[in-house]
């Protein structure tokens, strides 16, 4: 039996980042999902969004608080680094296989040294068979590469370091 209030197995986060990338690659807006004590409600705003709203265990007899959803990530349970703090990293928004190049025979996006500007595609994500271009949020110079090619990469992991 689950105890109220207990803290998220891996196994649980494990269930929760496969319910993400379904969403993010779907063309739901909303998945919830209830089995127990776990009540799980994700949901996405628009085409660009990370899609999660709300991760939350439901307590037995009380309505579940919505501060609870920031209380719990993701990625730092699993794998904590210091590149994932750095104020110029560039996070993982979905599980999947990394690229960094477009195509096996081209040159990569980026490398180490090189200027970007906001927008440019840094590196493709592939999941769920769909390659999802990952953008440079914000303008600067690409300080450290920090996957390789056709690596897995999950959720939050650092990808880039762009200063």
């Amino acid at each position: 039996m689950a105890k109220e209030n207990s803290e998220p197995t891996a196994k649980d986060l494990k269930f929760v980042k496969e319910l993400m990338v379904l969403l993010e690659d779907s063309s739901l807006t909303e998945i919830d999902f209830q089995k127990g004590d776990l009540g799980i409600s994700l949901s996405k705003s628009g085409p660009s969004s990370s899609g999660v709203q709300h991760i939350m265990a439901a307590p037995a007899a009380a309505a579940p608080a919505p501060a609870a959803a920031p209380s719990m990530p993701v990625a730092a349970v699993e794998k904590p680094s210091d590149a994932a703090s750095h104020p110029g990293a560039v996070k993982s928004p979905m599980v999947g296989t990394a690229y960094t190049r477009p195509s096996p025979d081209a040159e990569t996006f980026v490398n180490v040294g090189d200027k970007v500007k906001e927008g440019d595609t840094i590196m493709l994500i592939e999941a769920m068979k769909t390659f999802n271009p990952i953008v440079a949020p914000k303008s600067g110079k690409i300080e450290q590469v920090l996957v390789d090619d056709a690596s897995a990469v999950e959720f939050g992991e650092a990808l880039f370091i762009i200063v």
